[in-house]
């Protein structure tokens, strides 16, 4: 007997990859990090939530952290970048982190999907959570291990303040003359205040 496709009939099991494939996984993980946290999700969670096969996954995503960034709508790896900048000494870490911000913040094609973030993380709990958990968090691992802080827990939440409060203060609100200044000289008056958060 000829095996036959019934019309009609809905297919059984995992969804196979598709044009949307990419955007659903990605929807899949958005809720799963939102839910669940950073830690706490895993690819094969996402998968299971998107209805797809973990290699699937694996194929449009290198890891979680990049699969978290396109939840986040932030198509490049400010980790990455991060741990390249910090590749100087220490006395020239407050500087150096307030420049990094400032080149990635004033890059036109980055602010809006930026500016995105943030106003989501200051409206939805969900949000906040998930820009602290698995983008903060992870970013400011990268300057305690560039600094050498053996207590960061103490630390890191000052430089994490002063920072978060420069991008509202010269993004969201453009205050003058903090808006227009050049990068440099704001990398002046603001990176002696980390380098004191971070060493004495």
């Amino acid at each position: 007997m000829t095996a036959r496709t019934v019309r009609g009939a809905r297919a059984v099991g995992r969804r196979p990859g598709s044009p949307d494939t990419r955007g659903s996984i990605v929807a899949a993980a958005r809720e799963e990090f939102a839910v669940h946290g950073f830690a706490q999700t895993s690819l094969r969670s996402v998968a299971r939530s998107a209805g797809v096969d973990p290699a699937l996954v694996h194929h449009y995503f290198a890891g979680k952290d990049e699969l978290f960034l396109a939840a986040l709508d932030i198509p490049f790896s400010p980790k990455d970048e991060l741990r390249a900048a910090l590749d100087v000494p220490h006395e020239q870490l407050g500087e150096t982190i307030i420049r990094f911000v400032l080149r990635i913040w004033d890059d036109p094609t980055r602010q809006p999907g930026l500016l995105a973030v943030l106003r989501s993380s200051a409206t939805t709990e969900h949000a906040t959570a998930l820009l602290r958990d698995g983008l903060v968090d992870a970013l400011m691992a990268e300057v305690s291990a560039a600094a050498g802080l053996t207590d960061p827990e103490t630390r890191i939440p000052f430089v994490i303040s002063q920072t978060i409060g420069l991008i509202f203060a010269r993004y969201v609100l453009r205050l003058e003359p903090l808006t227009s200044m050049p990068p440099d000289q704001v990398a002046a008056h603001v990176g002696p205040t980390l380098q004191r958060y971070l060493f004495d």
